[in-house]
């Protein structure tokens, strides 16, 4: 499932295309992917202004006019193109907004467990999937003293942890298992040991490799293409995830990997602890 980085990707990558630009057409392919979408979606949207894009977690917002947001989750297969002319669509195309001047926007979701919402501005702090959400690990809130709050009394483990988006937002298998790589810290290790100078060590880290991962366009494995058609360069840059028995970067020890709640965690048994 695409996580924080490569959300946020695509949410930069739209951006131009969108803010203040008028909905012209609108193309919903299905009544539902995930969950059942708008019944109105179309009406509503046809006409209306975008407003500049932003993430919250692992969904892209895009504020409609001037009392609407339109939610887009990318699931665990979705992708989002956009193209300079009206596209032909394909047989997983599901949903598709044209914009004046001919901008368009495809949403393509294979295995449909992606989802789109229309709803009211006021309506954002009480939305199911919205409300739910810990702080994003790039904001201020994000803090060592946060971290060591939290994990009090927590006897799952901190990969399972950072995992739990109530607890902080957009972070997924990928990226907790470079960040705990970075901090020197093991996935198995329980949660409540991560206080003082381990929450020290493991909050900037996770900031270090999500900005990175930005930077690259995200991490490109099965799914994640970027708007554009470029794929996402910081699969180049992974030291753990995925790269199971092979030599740790650090101290040559081979890759361990461990299956933790029906994930799989990548770690150095030297060098986390």
């Amino acid at each position: 499932m695409p996580e924080l980085p490569e959300v946020e990707t695509v949410k930069r990558a739209i951006g131009p295309l969108i803010t203040g630009n008028q909905i012209t057409h609108v193309f919903v392919g299905r009544k539902d992917l995930r969950w059942a979408l708008p019944v109105c979606l179309e009406s509503q949207l046809s006409k209306a202004i975008c407003h500049a894009p932003y993430r919250r977690g692992k969904y892209i917002l895009i504020p409609i006019g001037d009392e609407q947001t339109l939610l887009l989750h990318l699931g665990m297969s979705g992708s989002i193109r956009i193209y300079p002319n009206r596209p032909n669509l394909q047989k997983h195309d599901h949903f598709a907004i044209g914009f004046e001047g001919n901008g368009w926007l495809v949403f393509s979701d294979p295995r449909r467990f992606g989802y789109i919402d229309l709803f009211a501005n006021s309506d954002i702090t009480s939305h199911r999937l919205l409300k739910i959400l810990g702080p994003e690990p790039l904001s201020e809130e994000f803090t060592p003293e946060y971290l060591s709050k939290k994990v009090e009394h927590k006897t799952c483990s901190i990969k399972s942890f950072l995992l739990d988006q109530t607890k902080v937002a957009g972070i997924g298998n990928i990226y907790a298992s470079e960040a705990l790589f970075k901090a020197g810290i093991s996935p198995k290790r329980q949660a409540k040991t991560i206080k003082g100078k381990r929450a020290e060590r493991l909050v900037p880290a996770i900031q270090v490799i999500l900005k990175k991962a930005i930077e690259a366009g995200g991490t490109s494995l099965r799914d994640h293409i970027q708007p554009g058609g470029e794929i996402g360069y910081f699969v180049q840059s992974l030291q753990m995830y995925g790269r199971g028995g092979e030599s740790c970067p650090n101290c040559s020890a081979a890759i361990r990997v461990l299956k933790q709640s029906g994930r799989t965690s990548f770690y150095c048994g030297i060098c986390q602890r």
